[in-house]
């Protein structure tokens, strides 16, 4: 039996942001759909803008299962996560046995089109993925505050920081162009 799509449809049921007070929760399936499309977008503007040759359908495939692994670990919170070296390894080696379950779950002449995706070794769209993945949180970070919630300003500080050290230029692009929509009401995006 084909269990890996069920459980993929459970990404609905893992919340993010667990340790902080969330005016709006936020589970892994809609993260991981807003960091596809933030992949994809600066895939683009990395050809479009600077003559980059990224598959940004790859990108974003990859952005779309980049936290599949949270299925079965839940979502970590960064300051543990991060906490120190022995954290970070022991959590990195806990991912890749997540991935590892989530890949056995598939027919055998399925796992080689879905464990590139899972398990991705491309360094490039490494680097995209994660750059999509903190504009994701710097955007969650952005509409709480933007709500009255102080409890995400650290939170929205430390991830501008995080993601200005990158360095990527279609992530400052993007950062210069696209990001100061996300401070708009609906009546001035219209």
């Amino acid at each position: 039996m084909n269990r890996f799509f069920a459980m993929i449809s459970r990404m609905k049921y893992i919340d993010r942001w667990g340790l902080m007070n969330n005016t709006q929760t936020e589970n892994i399936s809609e993260h991981s759909l807003e960091t596809a499309v933030l992949a994809h977008a600066l895939a683009h503007i990395a050809n479009v803008r600077f003559g980059e040759h990224i598959d940004a359908d790859k990108a974003a495939v990859v952005a779309m299962f980049h936290d599949a692994g949270e299925i079965i670990t839940g979502d970590m919170p960064t300051p543990v996560k991060y906490f120190n070296p022995d954290i970070i390894s022991a959590y990195k080696a806990v991912e890749k046995a997540a991935e590892n379950k989530l890949l056995s779950m598939l027919p055998g002449d399925l796992r080689p089109a879905y464990e590139p995706l899972l398990s991705n070794d491309d360094p490039v769209l490494a680097v995209y993925v994660k750059a999509a993945d903190k504009l994701s949180a710097l955007i969650k970070c952005i509409e709480e505050v933007r709500m009255g919630n102080n409890e995400f300003m650290k939170a929205k500080e430390a991830t501008e920081r995080s993601l200005q050290q990158m360095d990527l230029p279609a992530l400052k692009v993007f950062m210069d162009e696209c990001l100061p929509a996300y401070y708009l009401t609906l009546d001035e995006l219209g």
